[in-house]
């Protein structure tokens, strides 16, 4: 039977949800038995564009699993936990947008699962190669939702623009680099002031004292 990309991904979805598919080659047969031919090139596609995932059931055995498949077999924040927990390498946040790194050609993967996760703060996502877009909540923020993907990320720090602060509940630090980098900042403007101070001191609004200075000397010499 011939049928569309569409089709024949909705039917691996009902197959992944009613079976234990361990194998690309053993979902080819399930399809056969349906009438629906597929290469095991082509369903290797199909799962990836599904985002499926292979997990661990009772006793040792691996099948592949949907993010948004409820299952007995494993609870549907483990499934994000593991996706999240695999594919993110890096996050980061600015207003109300947060930045999620993952490596080549896995972003579609983080995205898929975080749509269909009801990820509390999340509105929606955008996915490219290796990064995915989140919009977060206005009444959230990016800072608070970035935080708790971190953390169900399993990272340990996160980037954020300069003087951000994150919910006391997060547990996660800033790195220290961005740290740095505003001290240094604090730094460099107060030195800056004070050299400008030192070059040229207001006195009484007839220029600088050392302008002034300067003319007085000037005048002595050509008195003498």
């Amino acid at each position: 039977m011939k049928v569309t990309k569409h089709q024949r991904q909705h039917r691996i979805t009902k197959l992944l949800e009613t079976r234990a598919v361990g194998s690309q080659t053993h979902l080819v047969e399930l399809l056969a038995g349906e009438g629906i031919e597929a290469t095991q090139t082509t369903v290797s596609r199909d799962l990836e564009e599904l985002g499926a995932l292979k997990v661990r059931l009772p006793g040792g055995d691996t099948a592949y699993a949907l993010p948004e498949l409820p299952s007995h077999q494993v609870a549907p924040e483990d499934h994000l936990r593991r996706i999240l927990g695999e594919w993110v390498v890096e996050a980061a946040f600015s207003a109300n947008l947060v930045v999620l790194r993952t490596p080549p050609g896995s972003a579609h993967v983080v995205g898929s699962a975080l749509d269909r996760s009801g990820f509390p703060g999340v509105i929606g996502t955008v996915a490219g190669d290796d990064t995915v877009l989140v919009v977060a909540a206005e009444a959230t923020g990016g800072a608070g939702v970035a935080a708790r993907l971190a953390s169900v990320s399993g990272l340990e720090s996160l980037s954020g623009p300069a003087g951000a602060i994150l919910p006391d509940s997060a547990g996660i630090p800033l790195p220290a680099a961005t740290k740095s980098a505003n001290g240094a900042t604090s730094k460099t403007s107060k030195t800056s002031t004070t050299s400008t101070q030192a070059e040229g001191k207001p006195d009484g609004g007839n220029g600088t004292k050392g302008e002034t200075q300067g003319r007085t000397g000037r005048a002595g010499r050509s008195r003498d």
